[in-house]
């Protein structure tokens, strides 16, 4: 008889959660090249974004869209949370707290703070804390997430 093997990057169904668990991503350091990418695919053209002699007053370094903060943050919990097992995001509110320069390096601490089965299709919606940090374990952004996460197979 032959036994499935564990897919290697699958992220939690929600039955492997629980409320108050904690998790951290890993870390991914903004590049310039980050930085042009993103406002060239968004539009995000702001004179901040695109003028390095634009004067930025207490700025030091070129700052990055919080969106693409945001994003790279994701892109990590996709990776290493979600992979596999998310069904949707429904809800996000977001605090920007500090800016981000290209050079700095950012990560997350997660907290499930929610989890609750829905009544058919072994789903569940989990609800997150997210803090975003720096290199200097400083907080530059906090949200909150809703997620639909998908149940283990029966």
């Amino acid at each position: 008889m032959s036994h499935p093997l564990p897919t290697l990057g699958r992220g939690y169904y929600w039955q492997e959660l629980t409320v108050g668990q904690r998790f951290q991503t890993f870390r991914r350091t903004i590049t310039e090249t980050d930085l042009v990418n993103f406002i060239s695919t968004t539009g995000m053209l702001e004179t901040i974004f695109i003028d390095s002699t634009f004067e930025r007053g207490a700025i030091k370094g070129r700052p990055v869209p919080g969106a693409l903060t945001y994003g790279l943050i994701e892109g990590l919990l996709m990776q290493g949370m979600v992979q596999g097992t998310g069904l949707a995001l429904l809800e996000v509110h977001k605090k920007m707290l500090a800016p981000v320069v290209v050079g700095d390096t950012v990560w997350a601490e997660v907290e499930v703070t929610s989890l609750r089965p829905t009544s058919t299709q072994n789903r569940a919606i989990v609800g997150s804390r997210i803090d975003v940090k720096n290199q200097r374990n400083e907080d530059v952004i906090t949200y909150t997430a809703t997620r639909m996460l998908a149940g283990k197979p029966e």
